[in-house]
């Protein structure tokens, strides 16, 4: 896999890079909630204008179906790409159409554009590899050179990701590069103990991983939603929680699979309970208590790990030369049961190892609740791609970078 630097190295001035950013960020209307994707490209971006390429940013953002809707427009991402470049970045309302050609024909060395959302064009995510491979070839006429720096979007076989590297030289940004680096810090030579820390709402899709990570992980701590499952799976009372009642046999082998590896499964010994979900909008005080885990009341539903669990997960995290986690451990948009969560934060901050929070909402809680995100070890854009990753399954983003 080619490198940026590489690209710098032979010259970039005059050309124009067309850079597949991941640009999906989290907004509320208009306004962004979360920037910690856009700031992720910058060194890329940066770089290339500096060297005085043309630099063509395009990302999807959401899922809009294949045709333009005002609600998943990237000009709120174009607006603060541009804030943290310091620089006018220009924006095209169109993918391939008359204003991205206008827009790239008008740039100059050392400027940058955002084209409009690539999922406006049905071709971006088509599974027809004639209609993807079209839009691929008009994408293609936008740029000269291309550098893949959207992680998040790597896992998926799509036109800007897949079909577009093999149309122009191509070549690894540097998040990218960053990425993959410390994947294989979490799959090869990996250091020990290796502790995985694994939450969100559905242990359906953490199947694959768990089963990977049952012949890696030294240690697997479970919460959030996915761990009412695990309790149901031990005999366990869970009340209204979450649970996928048809996985409870995978999540019973996978329990008996643990203990015959040698791989410590951790689930919750208490959490906190409610008969109602949380407003999330208004985040008004919940009515909760805390009870053991074996004593969830058939009318409650648990929404976080509770002090003794958060005790029980930092003692096996305190130790690890190597943590990933992915997931949060409860319902984290609420400051009532943001405490599991904040408490496997400060874990991992507390921890001398090599500490991975691995995309996806867990990044986004780790910002939202105002923890210094250059104190982890890394902090990954893309969690379904580092799930993939993970799992050994082959990526076709990165497959496409490959020569």
């Amino acid at each position: 896999m080619k490198t940026i630097d590489e690209l710098l190295a032979g010259g970039v001035a005059g050309k124009r890079v067309f850079v597949r950013a991941d640009l999906n960020v989290p907004l509320d209307g208009t306004t962004i909630t979360d920037d910690g994707r856009i700031r992720a490209v910058v060194p890329t971006v940066k770089a290339l204008a500096d060297a005085g390429a043309r630099v063509v940013v395009a990302s999807h953002l959401g899922r809009p179906k294949g045709a333009p809707n005002p609600a998943f427009s990237l000009a709120p991402a174009a607006a603060r790409l541009g804030e943290l470049l310091g620089t006018d970045v220009r924006f095209a309302t169109d993918t391939v159409g008359d204003s991205a050609k206008a827009t790239v024909a008008g740039l100059a060395d050392g400027q940058v554009a955002v084209v409009e959302n690539l999922r406006f064009n049905a071709g971006e995510t088509a599974k027809d590899d004639a209609e993807r491979g079209a839009f691929a070839a008009q994408l293609a006429e936008l740029a000269d050179v291309y550098v893949g720096d959207g992680f998040g979007a790597v896992h998926r076989k799509h036109a800007s990701v897949f079909d577009l590297p093999g149309r122009l030289p191509h070549y690894a940004g540097y998040l990218i590069a960053t990425e993959v680096g410390v994947l294989k810090k979490l799959t090869e030579d990996v250091k020990r103990p290796y502790t995985v820390i694994l939450g969100g709402a559905k242990v359906s899709d953490k199947l694959a991983v768990i089963d990977e990570l049952l012949g890696k992980a030294d240690r697997l701590l479970i919460g959030g939603g996915m761990a009412y499952t695990f309790l149901k799976a031990k005999g366990y009372e869970v009340g209204i929680s979450l649970l996928q009642e048809d996985q409870i046999p995978v999540v019973t082998e996978y329990m008996e699979r643990a203990e015959k590896n040698g791989v410590e499964l951790v689930l919750p010994v208490d959490v906190l309970v409610s008969t109602d979900f949380p407003d999330l909008k208004t985040k008004a005080p919940a009515d909760f208590e805390t009870v053991d885990a074996d004593s969830i009341p058939a009318t409650m539903e648990g929404l976080d790990i509770g002090p003794k669990t958060r005790e029980l997960f930092a003692e096996k995290i305190a130790d690890a030369e190597t943590v990933f986690w992915n997931g949060p451990v409860g319902v984290a948009e609420h400051p009532d049961y943001a405490g599991g969560t904040a408490a496997v934060a400060r874990a991992l901050l507390n921890c001398d190892g090599f500490t991975v929070v691995g995309g996806g909402d867990s990044a986004a809680a780790v910002r939202n609740l105002g923890f210094d995100e250059n104190a982890f070890g890394h902090i990954s854009t893309g969690g379904g791609a580092s799930l993939e990753y993970l799992e050994g399954k082959t990526l076709p983003g990165l497959a496409a970078l490959e020569d």
